[in-house]
């Protein structure tokens, strides 16, 4: 989805969308925990990790998606009076968890506690990054890094077909780069509500528009993202166990499920 808005019009489209939180959580951590190994017995959920070179239309890569859309992106939304009145912190944890009815040791809390704790953690050199419980906050952190006044252009992944194979091997169909400046990329954390972790890094970023077609015929608009300098990454970062490289020794590129979006100039 390729969609260039105004902020206000922004809010309005991104007010229209809602749903259940507390179901959709329990839903989207049962669906990473019971999901089989495969590709070599690894988390199904980390195979979206790639080298750029990769991106050359012809090419056959294993990718996973989701089930979940942009759409449901896993959790209400509140206004942000709202949100900003609800303690967001670790500190909180034991509180939180019984506001929502979560037993201690839960998958639910245990979410919830690497969600806090993820937000937490002091960002790498070169980033800025913020976890928003709102969609006006994380409005507000899209500006501060773009440009106040400027129209923000949002990219999230489309499945032109609808499917329930969430993990297949997908043929390059076509790329085409996004000239961006500035790259704001947003991520669902799984939570009661929602809550996105969004960054932003300093060194360079591509953005690619990759046209999929699944070996069972699906067809994905898909969002790719390539971190030109990953130097400053911690060395346990999933992606160099995935590509099975170290920090700074090659760009790191990744597809971007539905319920993400990436926002540029």
């Amino acid at each position: 989805m390729d969609v260039k808005l105004p902020l206000c019009s922004l809010i309005i489209l991104l007010a229209a969308i809602n749903g259940n939180g507390l179901q959709k959580m329990d839903m989207r951590i049962e669906q990473v925990h019971s999901s089989p190994h495969m590709h070599h017995h690894m988390d199904p959920s980390l195979i979206v990790f790639f080298f750029v070179e990769d991106l050359t239309v012809g090419n056959t890569i294993p990718i996973y998606f989701p089930s979940r859309g942009l759409d449901s992106a896993s959790a209400r939304l509140l206004p942000k009076e709202e949100a900003d009145s609800i303690p967001f912190s670790s500190d909180q944890l034991n509180h939180l968890l019984e506001v929502y009815s979560f037993p201690q040791g839960s998958p639910q809390a245990t979410a919830m506690e690497d969600t806090l704790r993820q937000c937490e953690t002091k960002p790498i050199k070169g980033e800025t990054k913020t976890c928003p419980t709102s969609w006006g906050s994380m409005l507000d952190f899209a500006s501060s890094i773009i440009g106040s006044g400027t129209k923000i252009k949002i990219l999230s992944t489309t499945h032109i077909t609808p499917s329930i194979a969430v993990l297949q091997k997908y043929k390059i169909m076509g790329v085409v780069e996004y000239p961006a400046s500035k790259v704001v990329a947003c991520h669902t954390m799984p939570y009661p509500y929602a809550v996105f972790y969004c960054h932003y890094q300093e060194s360079q970023s591509r953005v690619f528009n990759v046209s999929l077609t699944g070996e069972n015929g699906d067809r994905v608009e898909a969002v790719a993202v390539c971190h030109m300098d990953t130097s400053q990454w911690s060395h346990n970062h999933v992606s160099f166990k995935v590509l099975g490289i170290e920090p700074g020794s090659s760009p790191v590129c990744h597809f971007f499920p539905a319920d993400n979006f990436v926002c540029v100039p």
